[in-house]
């Protein structure tokens, strides 16, 4: 087949992933996928897993275990979403996305049995369900020496969680995702205390207390072992650095000094120091070890990145682009932005969707900037612009909001009263709102890149 004959097979394979049940139309059941993986002759027990979930920090504090673990010389298989620009991104091997004609390769493997489930059940796999088959097929296949698994919403009934892992990490837990999860920190903790094992070890990132008691119970019932960040492990000395931050970090086993983190945030620092209790707690050493190996720790995190966290896309002015998506994500990205980056003049582009809590998403960002254009991105589920714009005004003052129909013009809008000052330097614009929204703009800013 020819490089435009692959690459058609592979749109149109995304295209019938992408007409199945989306992710957040969501049948409570690990049914269906379970069905799906003893027909392909359950793959994901081929290999050992460590198990994210948690409200935000999830796909970060992923691709720093994967880090950690590649510099140990183990081959692995990270799987996390949503993507930004390839669905690609979420099968990932030895730090790459797998290829258009793996990918393919996947689909065609696996569909016949995705059929025969279909037909025997009165709800059809949803496209995460599909996916996620996938991606442990692959795994499978590669073969993977460890599989970093991130949960696509909740915990319990995810379709990642047919998975027994020999760590489950918890990032941070705060309110999101209501129509789907309960409306509670102590409700949405229950469903994601789900992928905590028996035998397992739990690694716990901060979290609210009504959180932690839920976790701990449920680490209790199941004999997991606990390490929590601020107790076990925790970042014990950060200072901002060119470029990101410098680090010191007591982990499990050991302490690791000027740990550099090109990533900017207190949050980035605890997502590393999680990352490495985790990866400490795989490794398992045995008595009188004294962990992992202070310069692969620095070399994997050195080169570390997170794309739409706070990701540079263009410069003069500086335009920062943040998958931020809910109140507590938000309230993160704007205290970085005050800490790192010091702009004199801050103007933002914002689309969200309309499921979301709009005014909690917009009200962290009221302090920063100087003026906010609202705008939508490509997904259906996004807020019209003005509707954007009503919620917005009473926030920031009707002065200050602007409307444009489409993100690229949002953008231009953003840059333009950016410079209005003709200042030179200390001006950006922030994208922001959404996983979407980051993935849009940086195809529309970096483009093929």
């Amino acid at each position: 087949m020819s490089d435009k004959g692959a690459h058609e097979r592979y749109t149109q394979v995304v295209a019938e992933i992408t007409a199945r049940r989306v992710e957040t139309d969501i049948d409570p059941s690990t049914d269906r996928v379970r069905a799906l993986l003893d027909l392909l002759g359950e793959p994901q027990r081929a290999y050992r897993s460590i198990h994210l979930t948690g409200t935000n920090g999830k796909t970060s504090t992923a691709r720093m275990i994967d880090a950690l673990l590649r510099e140990r010389q183990l081959r692995v298989g990270r799987y996390t979403s949503p993507h930004l620009r390839t669905m690609r991104e979420r099968i990932v091997i030895d730090g790459e996305p797998v290829s258009e004609e793996r990918f393919v390769a996947a689909y065609d493997d696996i569909r016949p049995y995705v059929d025969m489930v279909d037909a025997g059940s009165d709800v059809p796999l949803s496209f995460f369900e599909v996916l996620t088959a996938m991606a442990y097929a692959v795994f499978a296949d590669t073969p993977v020496d460890v599989a970093v698994v991130e949960v696509g919403m909740g915990g319990s009934w995810d379709a990642t969680n047919v998975i027994d892992a020999d760590v489950a990490v918890v990032t941070p837990i705060a309110i999101d995702h209501t129509e789907y999860l309960p409306d509670s920190v102590e409700g949405i903790a229950e469903e994601k205390a789900g992928i905590i094992k028996p035998g397992s070890v739990v690694v716990l990132a901060q979290q609210q207390l009504p959180a932690a008691e839920v976790l701990l119970r449920r680490a209790a019932e199941t004999g997991a072992q606990v390490a929590r960040e601020g107790m076990e492990f925790g970042v014990l000395h950060r200072e901002i650095a060119v470029g990101g931050q410098q680090l010191s970090v007591k982990g499990l086993r050991g302490g690791y000094e000027g740990v550099f983190l090109p990533l900017f945030g207190s949050f980035q620092a605890g997502n590393a120091a999680t990352a490495i209790a985790a990866v400490e707690a795989f490794a398992a050493p045995g008595e009188g070890d004294d962990g992992l190996d202070p310069e692969l720790v620095a070399t994997a995190l050195a080169g570390v990145d997170s794309p739409g966290r706070l990701e540079i896309v263009r410069t003069s002015p500086t335009v920062l682009v943040d998958a931020a998506h809910n109140p507590a994500g938000m309230a993160a990205s704007a205290a970085t932005l005050e800490e790192a980056f010091g702009f004199s003049r801050l103007v933002g582009v914002v689309a969200i969707m309309a499921d979301k809590d709009v005014e909690g998403i917009l009200e962290p960002l009221e302090p920063l900037l100087a003026e906010v254009v609202v705008t939508r991105n490509s997904s259906p589920r996004s807020l019209s612009p003005d509707r954007l714009r009503e919620i917005a005004e009473p926030i920031f003052g009707a002065e200050r909001v602007h409307v444009a129909q489409r993100l690229d013009d949002a953008i231009d809008m953003g840059v333009t009263l950016a410079e209005e000052t003709g200042e030179f330097g200390g001006t950006g614009v922030l994208v922001t709102g959404s996983v979407v929204t980051a993935g849009d703009a940086i195809h529309l800013v970096k483009g093929g890149q």
